[in-house]
This record gives C-alpha cells, sequence and structure tokens, in this order.
C-alpha cells in the first residue's frame, strides 16, 4: 500500500484511494470514484451544492480533507435511503435546474434524521446553507413540512 493510501468508507463500502491525504472529498467521490451525484458548486463551502454526511452530519465535502475522514462513514446522495423524503421532493416540485438539490436533500435528511419534527424556524436555520440560484426555498420547506407529518402519523 502506498503512503498516500487512504481508506475510506463511503454509502458503507470500503475503498482504499491512492490520493493525497489533502484532496477534498469532493474530488475524491467525483474523479476518483464517479460518484458524480455530489455537485461542485463554489469550492468555498458556502453554498451547500457538495454537502454530503459525514456519520449522519452534514458537511461540506470541497472543504474537508481525505486525512479528515478517515476510519468514518460518508453517505452522499447516491447512498442516501430515504425514499418518502424524494417523493416528497417531487411531489411538491421542489427541482427546477437540479443542480443544488443533492445537497439540499442531503441537508434535509440529515435534519429530519435528527428531528422528525422540526419547526420552520428549524428548517430555515438547517438550510441556510445550500443556495437555490432557482429559489424554491418555499416548496423545500413545505416538502420538508409535509414529510414531517406523514412520518409522526406512523
Amino acid at each position: 500500500m502506498s503512503k498516500s493510501a487512504q481508506e475510506v468508507t463511503i454509502n458503507g463500502r470500503s475503498f482504499t484511494l491512492d490520493a493525497d491525504p489533502n484532496m477534498p472529498v469532493l474530488w475524491a467521490l467525483r474523479d476518483i470514484l464517479g460518484l458524480t451525484g455530489t455537485k461542485f458548486g463554489c469550492g468555498a463551502g458556502l453554498c451547500g451544492a457538495c454537502t454530503v454526511h459525514l456519520e449522519g452530519k452534514p458537511i461540506r465535502s470541497c472543504l474537508t480533507s481525505l486525512q479528515q475522514v478517515k476510519g468514518k462513514a460518508i453517505t452522499t446522495i447516491e447512498g442516501l435511503n430515504n425514499p418518502q423524503l424524494i417523493t416528497k421532493w417531487a411531489e411538491y416540485n421542489v427541482p427546477q435546474c437540479g443542480y443544488c438539490q443533492s445537497g439540499q436533500l442531503m441537508s434535509a435528511a440529515a435534519l429530519l434524521m435528527q428531528n422528525a419534527r422540526p419547526t420552520s424556524n428549524q428548517i430555515d436555520e438547517a438550510m441556510s446553507g445550500n443556495i437555490c440560484r432557482c429559489g424554491t426555498y418555499t416548496r423545500i420547506k413545505a416538502a420538508m413540512m409535509s414529510y414531517s407529518d406523514k412520518e409522526s402519523q406512523k
């Protein structure tokens, strides 16, 4: 194994990547593993397009290096297992251009895993770091509130 080999777990699968330990997770996902659902937006952690889960918490993969995730579990949009949330996203016509949607869904899913019935303000706070140039914020919130209502009826 090379000195630059990085052990990572992504979507439940272990990988050994021959990559610089300082490489952002985003580029390892997209360029090495071919998981292109996670998007490059700003490269500065400001837009949320690159959001993935690290141990269930949303992070910006453009700012997080491979060495920071060593031995931890990463979930990307390809590994998100929440068909009910995705159904609500479609039901409320959330996507427009769709570019921000993987990051939006990952942030929404993280909040809903922590709090099945978030308030409107909690949704605003959790989603504030995700920019949508199409302005679908009201539909995102409506989809999340509807999902919360459905989950509480189980």
